[in-house]
Parts: C-alpha cells; structure tokens; sequence
C-alpha cells in the first residue's frame, strides 16, 4: 500500500486512503493512518470528497486555484547590498 502511495500526488493519497478506509468500516481512518502515515483528518477529507463525488476537485490541477502557500515577494538585488 505504501509503495503505491509514494507514486501518487496527495489528493489521489487521500482517496486511496479513504476507500480503503472505507473498506475496513468503523475505526478504518484510524487503521489507515497507523499504516500510511496520513492524518486521520486528511482520510476523513479524502472521504467527504469522494463522498461529494468530486464535483468541487479541478480535473487538471493538483490544487484548487489559490490553494497552496503564497508566493514570496522576491527581494531586488540592491535592498539586500549594504553600503
């Protein structure tokens, strides 16, 4: 499961793991998370999105627009030179 998972971008981890959670029934996101390494709370995230059918996932990103951390603003050249 494991080797699988290191090959796939984080949201397809999240629903593997939450169909496999999904097959073990009760106490499954705790089971899941003890072998994989994922937050329970990111199976249980996994679940609500395959639950919602995707419908709110972008087909062609990883993330959805804005996700992800803001980008730096990159420092000119001469603010970093001292005189």
């Amino acid at each position: 499961m494991n080797l699988l998972l290191s090959r796939l971008d984080e949201q397809q981890r999240r629903w593997y793991a939450a169909i496999e959670s999904a097959k073990l029934g009760y106490g499954g996101d705790r089971s899941v998370a003890l072998i994989t390494g994922l937050h329970v709370d990111t199976i249980r995230r996994g679940r609500e999105e395959l639950d919602a059918s995707l419908r709110e996932r972008p087909a062609d990103r990883v993330r959805v627009p804005g996700g992800g951390r803001p980008a730096l603003e990159k420092k000119s050249p001469r603010s970093s030179r001292r005189s």
